[in-house]
């Protein structure tokens, strides 16, 4: 129960401040607990909670593992907890690292993002974009394999060049919960930051059926990487038509975690 703790409380905080952002902009219809696909995405919450993110956090061992064979630490120093990094990038102030490893965790992932967009790697990723109603919930569906993906390559880089690996650590709870706000249904943008800060807004043009709007929006954090590689779409003046994917997806937690493996072709977005 403690390892769900966590997840239930942020559900909550979300589900009442959708609602109670959509009354305060005064919204006809104020956003629905229970749209299509809630059953499936709060299966995917509690399985995130008790099986995908211990997983995740285990596959910190093999850059670790590295760091030892290298001689860089020892198992001793590691069982000590006394590990704080390596070389000139450990040597910093713990909040500058903090600036650097999140914003380095957000390039790393624009580019596995963009990857899971093509081939093979899509069918696995789509399983995300399924949600035709986007909220805080929708976040949570991601297939294990796209989530383990994606941390590997976020972490392991980063540990190697030397990082402390308890501020490193932390990006990943940072990220879930900024994810969170990401797919929130609600239309903040930031105004003059929305270029600066990715915002629900940003994100939504992501998941964006428009076929302008396909293949753009790739950050979690810094717009600036979709900006620099001319991926960023955000137009002011409409919001998306619909959300989802045009290939069928079946709807039930484990159909979704084995449609990748049966698909008949490699899709590609």
């Amino acid at each position: 129960m403690l390892v769900l703790g966590a997840p239930l409380v942020l559900s909550a905080l979300f589900l009442v401040s959708e609602r109670a952002v959509a009354r305060i902009a005064g919204r006809e219809r104020p956003p629905r607990a229970l749209r299509r696909g809630w059953k499936t995405d709060l299966v995917y919450l509690i399985m995130t909670a008790l099986i995908t993110s211990p997983v995740v956090r285990l596959a910190a061992v093999l850059p670790i593992a590295l760091l030892v064979l290298a001689n860089v630490t020892s198992l001793d120093v590691l069982r000590l907890g006394a590990y704080r990094g390596f070389g000139p990038l450990a040597s910093q102030p713990v909040w500058l690292q903090a600036i650097e490893i999140y914003a380095l965790a957000d390039l790393i992932g624009y580019g596995s993002h963009r990857l899971f967009h093509r081939g093979g790697w899509w069918r696995f990723h789509a399983v995300h974009h399924s949600s035709e109603d986007l909220d805080w919930l929708g976040s949570m569906r991601v297939h294990p394999l796209d989530e383990l993906t994606n941390k590997v390559l976020q972490s392991t880089p980063i540990l190697l060049l030397g990082f402390n690996p308890t501020v490193t650590a932390s990006a990943g709870p940072v990220f879930m919960v900024y994810a969170m706000v990401l797919h929130s249904n609600v239309d903040w943008d930031l105004g003059p930051l929305r270029t600066v800060i990715a915002t629900p807004v940003f994100h939504r043009w992501h998941h964006a059926k428009d076929p302008e709007a396909q293949n753009k929006n790739f950050a979690d954090l810094l717009p600036l990487w979709d900006i620099l590689f001319g991926t960023y779409y955000m137009p002011r003046d409409r919001r998306p038509s619909g959300f989802g994917i045009q290939e069928p997806m079946p709807g039930s937690y484990l159909a979704q975690i084995w449609a990748p493996f049966v698909w008949p072709r490699p899709p590609e977005r």
